[in-house]
């Protein structure tokens, strides 16, 4: 076997979290744990990803079943995803007017709908029925100011840093360091070793007060 041939069968056999380490990423600096988190999931995603759809749902239901945080970015790849953009916009304002946890339900019920929204009129048209379903009125004008939009954009300039080309982009991070998630249904696997290795904090109980008698 020559050389040439002998380290491209060393390179197929590395695991996805090697080549990160290895350069096929750039900046990874923000691929960590939050302080005094020791396991979180960090997500890129489009909403008009059919993969992000189809693996949301684990991750929603692996962040409630360990009880970590997930750390969200917008990634919409534009190109033949013409609508994504928008959605996460729309995503931001939910998430900034009414509230988080109507944010996440609004994003779930995009992936759900993927199928039916090819334009951007049938997005505005399912998010004008999403908002009447929960008794408020979309607005004319959903981000006026351009602040949504330029929160998606921050996260996407984030993604860039990373050097992403694809959604999902899931990473099970630490205060150590990162492992990218490649295959979704090795997610609670891949957790359960990283909660192994990064065990949380022995929480320390109170010392009783002791009062000296005269």
């Amino acid at each position: 076997m020559n050389r040439i041939v002998l380290a491209a069968s060393l390179l197929l056999a590395l695991p996805a979290s090697v080549f990160a380490q290895a350069g096929a990423y750039r900046d990874t600096s923000m691929l960590r744990a939050p302080a005094g988190v020791p396991v979180a999931i960090y997500e890129f995603e489009d909403l008009e990803c059919p993969a992000c759809a189809h693996a949301a749902p684990i991750v929603h239901a692996a962040v409630e079943k360990y009880k970590i945080p997930l750390i969200r970015r917008d990634f919409p790849l534009g190109g033949a995803h013409i609508w994504s953009f928008d959605a996460a916009v729309i995503a931001r304002y939910i998430q900034d007017k009414i509230s988080p946890q109507a944010a996440d339900e609004y994003r779930r019920a995009v992936f759900a709908s993927q199928a039916s929204i090819a334009t951007k009129e049938d997005l505005n048209a399912f998010s004008m029925k999403y908002f009447q379903s929960h008794g408020r009125a979309m607005p004319m004008i959903i981000d006026p100011n351009g602040l949504f939009a330029a929160e998606v954009r921050a996260d996407h300039t984030l993604g860039e840093r990373v050097n992403l080309h694809q959604t999902p982009s899931i990473f099970i991070v630490t205060q150590k360091g990162f492992t990218e998630v490649t295959d979704v249904t090795q997610l609670y696997a891949m957790l359960d070793t990283a909660i192994a290795e990064n065990p949380a904090p022995a929480k320390t109980s109170a010392k009783p007060r002791t009062t000296a008698h005269k």
